[in-house]
Order: structure tokens, then C-alpha cells, then sequence
């Protein structure tokens, strides 16, 4: 299912890869797409939305939607 969160708090090129790693660490096969100018994280996964958000928060990030 795909899912798109708005997370607010990247800034660079280490920041995508944490989130990255903090969503294929809930699920190794996920396919994560970041747009940074955007704001925008797009997440095509089985786990629950909730599930996700947490595991970008949890990187210390916000997720607004």
C-alpha cells in the first residue's frame, strides 16, 4: 500500500538516509521515496501507517500527515 507523509526536519543527504533506514528497519522491503524540497516521504509497505510515522518520529523527526 502506498503512503505518503509529510515530515518536517530534513535538511540534507544524511537525513533521507536515516529515514530510510528507520522505515526498512519496520520493513526491509519497503520502497521509500523522498522528495526534501518538498517535505514529502512516500512509502510503498504492508506495515501499518502508524507503525511508520513512529519509526520516523522515533529519528527525531515530525510527521505532519
Amino acid at each position: 500500500m502506498n503512503q505518503i507523509f509529510s515530515v518536517q526536519g530534513m535538511t540534507c543527504g544524511h537525513c533521507e538516509k536515516a529515514v530510510t533506514t528507520a522505515i526498512r528497519s519496520l520493513d526491509p522491503q519497503a520502497e521509500v521515496r523522498i522528495d526534501r524540497g518538498q517535505n514529502r516521504v512516500e512509502v510503498q509497505t504492508d506495515r501499518p501507517r502508524e507503525a511508520v510515522a513512529e519509526a520516523i518520529r522515533e529519528e527525531g523527526y515530525t510527521v505532519a500527515a
